[in-house]
């Protein structure tokens, strides 16, 4: 599910890129539609992704925003329903039609399971998803199945990494209008940094285990840029290059003993 997700990322950052013109109201009627897409093909982090992109393009204090601020709060984090159906595979040869509003059923607003998807479990764009992906990293490790643990730590940094981003994204966005916000966005954007070099310092350690130091190499020096060396992390992760043979002399360097 993941590749799919992110290759759907992918081509939405390409699709963004290509509809922006100097109009900016085709520009905006564009990503509605695109928004339309994603939850009418049940992506609801697509949809919260582009809520994001609009509520942040347009300027925080424009009416429009607020209206789109609002349902990057609420309607951007609602999971798919029951009632929406997938979109037919259409023909090789078949033109692509965008849905229109009127095409795609609207979720009950009194459904509390269509409220704050993004904070449960099942949901890949979350700490939850994320702390998921690394449990079943340490069962694969624990099996010593490295090749399985490589790849649930990699879509966990992938994770974590695109949580920091958009919180970061947020707090940029929120400075100088309301530094309440703009300060929970940034600690939960540092949180989940952190939470993304862990698990690169996991993905690190596997690589060992697999004796590939050369992949091993790249990632801790990442988490001690990321981390600062001064920190446990930042430590640990120089520890494991003085092992490897990457450095001469290990950190915090060994008092010397008086005689």
């Amino acid at each position: 599910m993941i590749n799919k997700q992110w290759l759907a990322f992918v081509e939405i950052k390409q699709m963004l890129r290509y509809l922006q013109t100097n109009s900016t109201l085709c520009y905006y009627f564009k990503l509605q539609n695109l928004m339309l897409v994603a939850k009418h093909n049940h992506f609801p982090n697509l949809r919260f992704g582009l809520l994001l992109v609009i509520a942040c393009s347009l300027g925080l204090t424009t009416p429009v925003s607020a209206q789109y601020r609002t349902r990057v709060i609420e309607e951007g984090e609602q999971p798919p329903t029951d009632n929406m159906v997938p979109a037919a595979t259409p023909a090789p040869d078949a033109p692509f039609v965008l849905p229109t509003p009127e095409s795609i059923p609207a979720p009950p607003p009194s459904d509390p399971n269509n409220l704050r998807s993004l904070s449960q479990s099942n949901n890949l764009l979350s700490l939850q998803g994320g702390q998921r992906l690394m449990e079943d990293a340490s069962s694969a490790i624990g099996s010593q199945n490295y090749s399985l643990a490589v790849q649930k730590l990699q879509e966990a940094r992938q994770v974590y990494n695109q949580l920091s981003g958009l919180y970061g994204q947020l707090a940029d966005t929120f400075s100088g209008i309301d530094n309440r916000i703009s300060e929970t966005q940034r600690t939960n954007a540092l949180n989940t940094a952190e939470m993304r070099d862990r698990a690169t310092y996991q993905l690190a350690l596997v690589h060992r285990a697999q004796n590939r130091p050369e992949l091993a190499v790249p990632l801790l020096i990442q988490i001690i840029k990321s981390q600062n060396p001064t920190t446990d992390l930042g430590k640990k992760a120089f520890q494991q290059l003085y092992e490897l043979g990457f450095v001469d002399s290990p950190f915090p360097r060994p008092r010397a003993v008086a005689p």
